[in-house]
């Protein structure tokens, strides 16, 4: 059974820094595309930042320069570092795991709040 266990959110001044870590279980996780998305109160998720098992990413425009997503294969894990946070990145930030033959597996969410 697939695991996605989401930490690391919290309260944050803007200009400050988070790290967020999704630690993967029950699935081969170096053949997957990871990801971290974010829903906001009264918003759709969005895409905030991907992987692929080869290291390749993809970034939203709204946090490109400030975040960077990263992966470590023998911990099964990735890892969002948000850098120069602003209070349009409260949200909740969900990690989603995609393997090749189109399964997509979501973790519980994790909440991230900047205040002004």
């Amino acid at each position: 059974q697939v695991q996605l266990v989401e930490s690391g959110g919290g309260l944050v001044q803007a200009g400050g820094s988070l790290r967020l870590s999704c630690a993967a279980s029950g699935s081969i996780f170096s053949i997957n595309t990871m990801g971290w998305y974010r829903q906001a109160p009264g918003k759709q998720r969005e895409l905030v930042a991907t992987i692929i098992y080869g290291g390749s990413t993809n970034y939203a425009d709204s946090v490109k320069g400030r975040f960077t997503i990263s992966r470590d294969n023998a911990k099964s894990t990735v890892y969002l570092q948000m850098n120069s946070l602003k209070p349009e990145d409260t949200a909740v930030y969900y990690c989603l795991q995609q393997t090749p033959w189109g399964n997509d597996y979501w973790g519980q969410g994790t909440q991230v709040t900047v205040s002004a």
